[in-house]
């Protein structure tokens, strides 16, 4: 029996809108990124 690995988030456990990059998914890595948690990340203004 083939089982289909899936990624999820390091801290909730959440299978969608993972981003590989940081191991974690989009809304963590919303509040991290607006809390100042992950360096170097900044909002987007153009």
């Amino acid at each position: 029996m083939k089982i289909r690995i899936h990624n999820r988030c390091l801290l909730t456990g959440r299978p969608r809108g993972y981003m590989r990059q940081f191991g974690i998914s989009r809304v963590t890595f919303r509040e991290m990124a607006l809390n100042g948690k992950i360096p170097g990340v900044t909002k987007a203004s153009w």
